[in-house]
């Protein structure tokens, strides 16, 4: 089972940059989309619905904002959007397909870089997220929550790490948070269970040639069920072409479809 995760910061631009001639060619069962920031109706274009799949997206309501879109081979038994809170929801932040026992989960979760009130949004919605994580962890079934969870959770997963440490995105509180979700609640971070090497990146700043010389953060996951541990086989992040700021997260799973 393949995964791709994008944040594309916007889909109308990525599709400029060729983001769609690229899809085909890596036969992904699922592709998970972030900050599309478009409404249905500016996406009327045949290319915003690949033809091999079924395609799905849940906007937020103010313009130009946020989003999350999900792709998939197969079609869903149901499609969830939202997570049932209002000011989240209201955001396009949270869509999920469901097949059988197996969920796939499009997550865009908020950003506090742009001040203190987006922080304590942030904030918010970690405090509420934990509880309904635990719920899923119980329920049985088997989770992909694949997105951008703009943190890094440690030093190795961002380059100038001590010049970020009162940054949004490398706050304490918010790494305690993933300490607490991988260590303490046993959700993996796929790409880390086989993946330990320094200098592994998802999002570049455009600024001062970032990108070029590789100064960026790994704030990009795919994070599984604890219960489905040893199941990843392969994780790649795609440099090739640079549809956004993000790059594709593509990862490969010994889980039979």
């Amino acid at each position: 089972m393949r995964i791709i995760t994008f944040n594309a910061n916007g889909i109308r631009s990525a599709q400029r940059k060729d983001f769609f001639s690229w899809l085909p060619e890596q036969n992904a069962d699922f592709i998970c989309i972030q900050e599309t920031k478009a409404q249905a109706e500016q996406l009327k274009n045949d290319v915003f619905w690949p033809k091999d799949y079924h395609c799905y997206y849940h906007s937020a309501e103010k313009k130009g904002y946020s989003g999350v879109a999900l792709y998939c081979q197969k079609k869903p038994d149901e499609v969830i959007e939202g997570i049932g809170w209002d000011d989240i929801d209201s955001e396009g932040r949270f869509l999920e397909a469901q097949f059988g026992n197996l969920s796939i989960i499009s997550l865009y979760l908020p950003s506090g870089s742009s001040g203190d009130t987006r922080q304590a949004i942030k904030f918010k919605f970690l405090d509420r997220f934990m509880p309904y994580l635990q719920e899923l962890a119980q329920n049985g079934r088997d989770y992909f929550i694949c997105g951008d969870w703009n943190i890094a959770h440690k030093e190795i997963d961002l380059k100038n790490w001590r010049g970020n440490m009162k940054n949004s995105g490398f706050l304490p509180e918010e790494r305690a948070w993933l300490d607490q979700l991988f260590d303490q609640k046993h959700w993996i971070d796929a790409f880390r269970e086989i993946n330990k090497e320094p200098e592994q990146y998802t999002w570049w700043s455009y600024r001062g040639q970032a990108r070029a010389k590789n100064v960026g953060w790994r704030i990009d996951y795919q994070v599984i069920s604890p219960h489905l541990k040893n199941i990843t086989k392969s994780a790649s992040v795609f440099k090739g072409i640079r549809f956004s700021d993000h790059a594709p997260l593509i990862m490969d799973y010994d889980y039979p479809l």
